[in-house]
């Protein structure tokens, strides 16, 4: 038996990570650390709360004291840390939560790794997911690599450039075994609706403005979420020590393009006549410090551990729409906020 810790797995990638953990490795006990501020929800997760090797743990990593005794309790064989504010314009109206969790959380973390694997490294892995953002914007050529230096523009990608650079700290100072990965936009089912993709699904379901900034020419490269579970399954197993893996679609579109596609697989999915769903966008003032494009190179990735991604993106996308359209209580419960009632419900007597 392995027990694992994943952190943030109530959240929209995490939750697609403890799924995946718990169903392939039933010799392994994954416990759920989440705070669940308002991106975590338990309902991510019904499908499998009640296995065997899952269990749930409500605690916030920027609380030292509760993430330590939860070390020295389960004797943690490994940690997935995907937990972390990751909303960009949240962080501009509120950078001190991105500084207090992105940064003092992961340092809880790895303080009580350290303490707790002190003389016995062995087996033992410390992994940690960041972001592409980190890296800053790129022009209209070239891509990240493991090797691009970090030019973080806004509190949010600061603070996890400052988290990427801690990590690093732990394993040169004290041979703490960590990977770290840089990842770029996800998308996919149990993804807040604040995101671009499902707040675009919602509001033309419902008939209101799409809104995008500036013109809509910021460039992303977008990876479907359950990839990215797959990838980070790959790198916590056979990833190096002390490497980093940058985990990409090789899948870029133009903000406005991408919308462009998602119009056209709602109208075909709701059964409106085609370019009804288009007059709803909306441009809207840019983003303060907006990057221009992101790009990652995954070849790395793809020659040493033969990852690639397995969905293109249309059919990624419209699996993603119908998603969408077949959980609208999922999205009625977040909308109304009865989703943060769930915990209440099945752990408030605990």
């Amino acid at each position: 038996m392995k027990n694992i810790l994943i952190t943030g797995g109530a959240g929209f990638i995490g939750s697609h990570v403890v799924r995946l953990m718990v169903n392939k490795y039933p010799h392994y006990n994954i416990l759920n650390l989440d705070a669940l501020t308002y991106a975590g929800n338990l309902e991510n997760l019904t499908d499998i709360e009640h296995k065997p090797n899952y269990q749930f743990e409500k605690i916030d990593i920027t609380d030292a004291k509760m993430v330590s005794r939860l070390f020295a309790t389960h004797k943690f064989d490994g940690v997935i840390h995907l937990a972390a504010e990751s909303h960009v314009d949240r962080s501009i109206s509120n950078p001190l939560e991105f500084i207090n969790t992105n940064i003092l959380g992961t340092v809880n973390l790895l303080n009580a790794a350290r303490m707790e694997w002190n003389g016995n490294m062995e087996g033992k892995r410390f992994y940690h997911i960041s972001t592409d953002e980190v890296y800053g914007s790129l022009g209209e050529t070239g891509l990240f690599t493991e090797t691009t230096s970090y030019d973080p523009r806004s509190p949010y990608s600061a603070s996890k450039a400052s988290s990427d650079h801690l990590v690093r700290a732990y394993f040169h100072t004290y041979g703490l075994p960590v990977v770290i990965s840089n990842c770029s936009n996800n998308y996919g089912p149990n993804q807040f609706p604040e995101k671009l993709i499902p707040l675009s699904i919602n509001n033309i379901k419902n008939n209101k403005p799409i809104p995008i900034y500036g013109k809509g020419e910021n460039i992303r490269d977008w990876l479907f979420v359950e990839d990215h579970a797959s990838a980070i399954d790959l790198i916590f197993h056979n990833g190096r020590n002390g490497e980093t893996y940058n985990i990409g679609g090789n899948n870029e579109w133009k903000n406005i393009d991408l919308i462009h596609l998602l119009c056209k697989i709602m109208d075909e999915e709701l059964g409106r006549p085609a370019g009804t769903s288009a007059q709803l966008i909306t441009f809207v003032k840019d983003r303060a410090g907006h990057d221009q494009r992101y790009a990652i190179d995954s070849s790395k990735l793809m020659n040493e551990l033969g990852w690639k991604p397995s969905l293109q993106f249309e059919e990624g996308l419209r699996k993603t729409v119908k998603w969408y359209l077949q959980n609208q209580q999922w999205l009625n419960n977040i909308l109304s906020g009865q989703y943060e009632q769930y915990y209440n419900e099945q752990y408030g007597t605990r």
